[in-house]
């Protein structure tokens, strides 16, 4: 029985380095394969799961004296989202072949807490800097594929995710397009906690409103991903200030007021650990959402920022693409599960013929979050 890993490679330079050092390490030509030719993702564009290349673990496992498990390689055939899921899987098991300690808790430090604040105060001028108010319209070609449909996600910056003291910063941005939908219809539907774990389910399994404070309001989501991290889910809270520009235009911005991960999730053992304790898959979340109404429908935009752990050196070679992927297909996801939730929105106001929620305050913006390392940041729901 063998142990698959699967790397994703980007730039494809890398593949035949790589298969030089998995030689060096010991493990067999024959049991290294490449499967297909690997191509550069764009930096902008709906994600497509790519397999590029794929290892045997066989002969590392014996001689790290671990029993091997049997596992296939992604098939093309799987959903994007299970696929990218199940080598998130992989990596990890061979994480703990490389380097065991990665397993163990780790702990947010005070250098990467303020390294975490100097680029939020970094972004907030950029992020309000630019000339048009939407991301879409600073490139004709962008604001023409947004507005016929597609949903764009795009990294911040060339390095992504960016390595700070003992972690790692996730920074991308998304943006959709929902045609004949109000603006005051998105707002109803993205401020609409307490239904979170219907409209972005399976990651969120509870959600509630946790009240306003003036333009600012509160609430709490609990998120898991079992194929991604087993047994551990995170509970987490947030704070949303919205502002109104002008009758077509909002923006909000949104961070985490507390992450604390549970861990044996759902076991009669579970556990909650200190807050910035534990696996550390994400320690942080910041976003801006920027909604605005125009072309027949309505403008939904999110840059979504994460701080994570970091990833050991002896796998980060091999992990750093699927954290990408993961990161893209995750804004991808929570921004088309947003689109849905606003169109159940649209049928119960329609059907209760009550007032669209403006002034309703159990609702608020885009829970924050790309993601990150993986879906535990629903990555960029407004």
């Amino acid at each position: 029985m063998t142990k698959t890993a699967v790397g994703l490679f980007e730039n494809s330079g890398l593949v035949d380095g790589v298969v030089r050092d998995l030689e060096s390490n010991g493990i067999l030509r024959k049991d290294i394969r490449v499967l297909s030719e690997p191509v550069e993702i764009a930096g902008e564009g709906v994600l497509t799961p790519r397999t590029d290349f794929e290892v045997d673990l066989t002969h590392m496992s014996r001689t790290k004296g671990r029993p091997t498990v049997k596992n296939t390689s992604t098939s093309q055939k799987s959903s994007s989202s299970c696929a990218i899921r199940r080598l998130m899987v992989m990596l990890i098991y061979v994480g703990s072949l490389v380097a065991p300690s990665a397993s163990h808790g780790v702990e947010l430090k005070e250098q990467t807490q303020r390294t975490w604040d100097a680029y939020l105060q970094a972004a907030n001028p950029r992020m309000g800097s630019q000339t048009a108010f939407l991301w879409a319209d600073q490139l004709p070609e962008r604001l023409q594929r947004v507005r016929g449909g597609e949903i764009l996600v795009s990294s911040v910056g060339q390095q992504n995710p960016k390595p700070v003291p003992s972690g790692l910063i996730h920074d991308w941005i998304g943006a959709a397009f929902i045609p004949d939908a109000r603006i005051e219809d998105v707002l109803s539907a993205v401020r609409d906690y307490g239904n979170y774990k219907v409209y972005y389910k399976p990651t969120v399994v509870d959600s509630r409103s946790l009240g306003s404070d003036g333009p600012c309001e509160k609430y709490s989501m609990r998120v898991v991903d079992k194929e991604v991290v087993a047994q551990t889910a995170l509970d987490m809270e947030y704070e949303t200030c919205y502002f109104k520009i002008d009758e077509r235009r909002w923006y909000s911005i949104t961070h985490t007021t507390r992450v604390q991960e549970i861990r044996h999730y759902g076991q009669s053992n579970e556990q909650e650990l200190l807050p910035n304790q534990g696996s550390g898959y994400v320690w942080g979340l910041y976003s801006i959402a920027r909604f605005e109404q125009r072309d027949g429908g309505t403008y939904v935009e999110v840059e979504a920022i994460a701080l994570s752990r970091d990833i050991p050196i002896a796998v980060r070679w091999l992990v750093n693409p699927i954290v990408r992927r993961i990161s893209r297909n995750s804004m991808l996801i929570s921004l088309q599960q947003t689109k849905e939730a606003v169109h159940l929105t649209e049928e119960a106001n329609r059907t209760s013929k009550s007032p669209t929620t403006a002034d309703n305050r159990s609702r608020g913006e885009f829970a924050s979050g790309v993601t990150i390392m993986n879906r535990f940041a629903p990555a960029g729901k407004p």
